[in-house]
């Protein structure tokens, strides 16, 4: 007994007599096989003019056309590039109307015979969702040209031209085309020259690609697929029939291409394939949902084989209804029998709206479309799930759903994302499978899921990956906390839509909270709910913040933060990320004077530094939202308020600058302060710009350095410890000095910042006419007082200031010291590294013309010869215990084990003896010890400069002290 069917598109009746069954044991009969053959050409037919139709009028010509363009090579056609372009489709004729076509679309075209030659082309297929339900106007047509196995080197790469030039053209209709070009002997035996599908998942599947082709493919032209004339139940055995069909001549061989059986599909590519997809799933995610969970419905359950071979099955059972034969019918019906088995009524709810939204039919709105079979078959298919008319509607008014809306469903969304990525890890993990994908595919997907779905401090989540059109909203409300009843200490603010009125804000939903209000401008602006037209209100409450600061933020993030409408590229997930580009704003929503006008203070001085402005020198930078767009294209907020936030913020900002010092980030500074924007944009813009060029000049480093920069009366020093930016924080110009004169493992010069120290001009120039590995000193007079630098072989800085009477008495004890320290130096050195020994030089820093300058002065020793007695000291370490020195007066010792605390005054006392004058003046050490176990961790060879000048000045003080206390 028949059985009509009642869905459109029906070709046949299926009847126990329109089975076809081989009996390979027993015989063949060719007409069977031609009869079978016949049955699959007809669904083909019926498929490729569902595809067609799906086109508009001027995309059709290309499914007309493509057989023809790469059967002859006529200059009138497209894709046309060079005369010796292989050519020729095996068992193609065109037919009347595809001539017609052709000549239409070219005036000058006109057929002619290619001769005997043998055909270079063997077959061209379409697969994927055209001539399906899944088919929509923003799918795209994936082309398999299999050429001859023995076409040459230079005829392939003809051919991949022109499918290039092809798809060129089609993409001049609108029409996004791809063109594979392969072998089908080189596709079975995964020898493939290119990845064969639109996925460029080649790497990651074959079977599960081939299952997919055998399923979904139209055949345009050429031979057609062996496959079909094997049984589904024979499938383990086709390598064997497929021979019997052509050794024993039941068919011709030159009309059928082998691409394979599909037996089992191999665990190994479940992860590969469902990575890839998640990939896919990021941009696009209602076909590859419902790819993911194929996938894991194949991998739970490998007894129910794949869809292809149920397609065949049907096939042979007599079956030629091309809805019921429909790939994505085919493909629902297998994913609801298993969900519903595993009683997931919600995945199966989220199946439903994938395969709805991915078909792009509204059901509400048909008079609007013109694809009737699939309106038809979708109407079948949503009446059996039971939905009602508001359940379409609400798919079908996409572009009308809010963020909420849209935070729902996403949220479902990466659910199943991450349930399929995890069952895959699982399934990989416990069968011990190793994926069919490369390693390098592998890292290039997981840094894309990272980058999408990856949960992190400050990170802006993108809510609307292409679920709905458009997010735009007309009306936005932004009510700072404090405006809420019971919560005016709140900092926090609170985001409404189309709120007229704000005393309505008790009664109507929050679209967003957030502690900060860059964080919450940037998520509306990153998913698309701020344009342009968008009308904005404002309740600050107790902050300053007013509608037109609000509106400067906002356009600052249209013009200045660019969102990404593409995915990263491979290269850039290939690479650690890297900022690409950085907006700071500052004092938003903050009057960092607030304190000083409720007091009536007013500026005091002429200085203008935003960093220790006025008299009072106030840090007028009291917080730094900053925005980053990364190379990975993620957005993220920090929001920078307490402790030291400009220091903070720049050494993150180096720190991220270490992964890719050759390409710089974009830095841009706003600031809305209503008195002081512009002198606060300036001066961070200077700052960041000036820090960065140091840290890696040329594009390189992070280079080694100490940068000083001074705020509000305290200084700061970045400086990088094994690749990573620190600080310290020094609280008085004395405290700066004694840490820019520790030692240091390498030359480290100083880098001071143009605005600090600005009452100390001489110590930049010092700085600046550093130089690594000798010993410079610098002295500047200034009445009867001396400034005293000393730059050390690793840029260690040490200063003090003396007496001044001579530059004699000035320099021949440093220069004496220094010598002594070089010369013993070189002295524990071999004579090997001899002539190694470090040179000190001198300078003075005098006026000329209103400009500090540095002028070389003679510094030997042997030119400044010195009057009285040398006094030296020698360092002895007692385990835990400090330094404690014995001293030398000439000839004469003061040993510590003798005088004890006692030492200093006993050698205070000797030295006032020996001056006949009995003059005050100031003594000067001109050589010291040190022992070498001044870290008791560690022995040092060779101490450093700066160690023995720290401990002479600490001395010299001491003992000068000491000697103004005896008068």
């Amino acid at each position: 007994m028949s059985v009509r069917t009642s869905l459109p598109g029906c070709v046949n009746r299926v009847t126990p007599a329109n089975a076809i069954k081989l009996d390979f044991a027993d015989g063949i009969d060719r007409k069977t096989l031609r009869r079978l053959c016949d049955r699959f050409l007809g669904i083909n037919r019926v498929r490729r003019q569902r595809a067609r139709e799906a086109l508009t009028y001027r995309q059709q010509v290309v499914i007309d056309l493509l057989p023809l363009i790469f059967h002859i090579n006529h200059p009138s056609l497209p894709g046309y590039l060079d005369h010796a372009c292989p050519h020729g489709v095996s068992h193609y004729q065109p037919d009347d109307e595809e001539l017609a076509a052709a000549q239409r679309l070219a005036r000058t075209f006109r057929m002619r015979s290619t001769g005997r030659r043998r055909p270079a082309i063997q077959g061209l297929y379409v697969m994927g969702s055209p001539g399906t339900l899944g088919h929509s106007v923003a799918s795209d047509l994936d082309v398999w040209l299999c050429h001859h196995p023995d076409l040459e080197e230079d005829g392939i790469r003809l051919l991949e031209a022109k499918a290039e030039a092809v798809s060129r053209w089609a993409e001049s209709l609108g029409l996004e085309l791809h063109v594979f070009v392969f072998v089908a002997s080189d596709f079975r035996e995964g020898r493939q020259r290119v990845e064969v599908n639109g996925e460029n998942c080649g790497s990651a599947q074959h079977y599960l690609l081939l299952d997919e082709f055998y399923r979904t493919g139209i055949h345009l032209a050429g031979c057609y697929p062996l496959w079909w004339l094997i049984p589904a139940g024979n499938e383990a055995d086709y390598d064997a029939l497929a021979h019997q069909l052509r050794e024993f001549r039941f068919i011709p061989a030159d009309q059928y291409l082998d691409f394979g059986p599909v037996p089992a599909i191999p665990q190994a590519e479940y992860l590969g394939a469902g990575v890839w997809q998640l990939y896919k799933g990021i941009d696009a995610p209602w076909k590859s949902l419902l790819k993911l969970l194929l996938i894991e419905c194949y991998a739970r359950d490998r007894n129910a084989g794949p869809l292809c071979l149920a397609f065949k099955e049907r096939v042979f059972a007599g079956e030629t209804n091309a809805d019921r034969l429909d790939p994505y019918v085919m493909l629902y019906e297998r994913l609801a029998h298993w969900l519903t088995r595993m009683e997931a009524p919600e995945r199966l709810e989220l199946v439903r709206q994938s395969l709805y939204l991915k078909t792009g039919v509204p059901l509400t709105r048909l008079e609007q479309v013109d694809r009737r079979w699939q309106s038809a078959l979708l109407q079948t298919m949503v009446a059996k799930w039971g939905w009602d008319r508001k359940e379409i509607r609400r798919l079908d008014d996409r572009h009308r759903w809010r963020a909420g809306d849209v935070q729902v469903l996403r949220r479902q969304i990466v659910a199943e994302l991450t349930h399929s990525y995890r069952f895959l890890s699982r399934l990989a993990r416990t069968h011990a499978v190793s994926a069919s994908i490369r390693p390098r595919d592998m890292g290039l997907l997981g840094r894309k899921l990272y980058a999408a779905f990856q949960r992190k401090a400050g990170k802006v989540e993108m809510i609307n990956p292409n679920l709905a059109p458009s997010l735009a909203e007309e009306n936005l409300s932004f009510h700072h906390q404090s405006t809420q009843g019971g919560r005016s200490d709140g900092d926090g603010w609170l985001l409404y839509r189309d709120l007229e009125n704000p005393a309505d804000a008790f009664w109507q939903p929050v679209i967003r909270r957030s502690g900060s209000l860059v964080e919450m401008l940037v998520w509306c602006h990153c998913n698309g709910l701020l344009t342009r037209a968008t009308r904005l209100n404002l309740r600050s409450g107790q902050s300053p913040l007013s509608l037109g600061g609000l509106r400067g933020m906002i356009e600052d993030l249209q013009a200045d933060l660019p969102v990404p409408d593409v995915a990263a590229s491979r290269e850039a997930l290939l690479a650690d990320s890297r900022p690409l580009r950085i907006l700071l704003f500052v004092n938003v929503a903050v009057d960092p004077q607030a304190s000083l006008t409720e007091k009536g203070l007013h500026k005091l001085s002429g200085r203008h530094d935003s960093l220790g402005f006025s008299g009072g020198r106030e840090n007028l930078v009291m917080t730094l939202d900053q925005v980053t767009l990364n190379s990975w294209h993620e957005v993220s907020v920090h929001r920078y308020e307490v402790g030291d936030t400009l220091i903070q913020c720049l050494k993150n900002i180096l720190a991220a600058r270490v992964a890719a010092p050759a390409e710089p980030p974009l830095i841009i500074i706003r600031c809305h302060d209503a008195g002081h924007a512009a002198s606060i944009e300036r001066r961070l813009q200077t700052l960041f710009q000036d820090v960065q060029q140091s840290f890696f000049t040329g594009n390189r480093g992070p280079h080694p350095l100490r940068y000083v920069i001074e705020m509000e009366r305290r200084y700061f020093v970045l400086q990088f410890h094994d690749g990573e930016p620190g600080f310290v924080a020094l609280e008085s110009r004395a405290a700066l000095f004694s840490h820019l004169q520790k030692p240091q493992p390498r030359y480290m010069p100083v880098v001071v910042d143009r605005h600090a120290l600005e009452e100390d001009p001489a110590l930049d120039l010092v700085c600046k006419a550093s130089q690594p590995d000798n010993i410079q000193v610098f002295f500047l007079v200034r009445e009867r007082r001396a400034r005293v630098w000393v730059v050390d072989e690793h840029g260690s800085l040490s200063y003090w200031e003396q007496v001044f009477t001579s530059r004699r008495h000035l320099l021949a004890p440093i220069m004496r010291f220094l010598m002594n320290i070089a010369e013993r130096r070189q002295l524990r050195r071999s004579l090997a590294d001899a002539g190694g020994e470090l040179d000190v030089t001198c300078a003075e820093l005098v006026q000329r013309s209103g400009q500090w300058v540095i002028e070389r002065r003679q510094g030997s020793a042997d030119d400044l010869p010195m009057d009285g007695f040398e006094l030296q000291a020698v360092g002895q370490q007692e385990g835990d215990r400090p330094v404690r020195f014995d001293i030398f007066c000439g000839e004469e010792e003061f040993s510590v084990l003798e005088y004890g605390d006692q030492l200093i005054p006993a050698v205070v006392h000797y030295v006032r003896s020996r001056r006949r004058s009995g003059e005050s003046y100031p003594v000067y050490i001109t050589d010291l010890n040190l022992p070498h176990d001044l870290d008791p961790q560690a022995y040092q060879q060779d101490l450093q400069t700066s160690q023995y000048l720290a401990y002479r000045i600490a001395l010299e003080r001491e003992l000068n002290q000491g000697l103004q206390g005896a008068t």
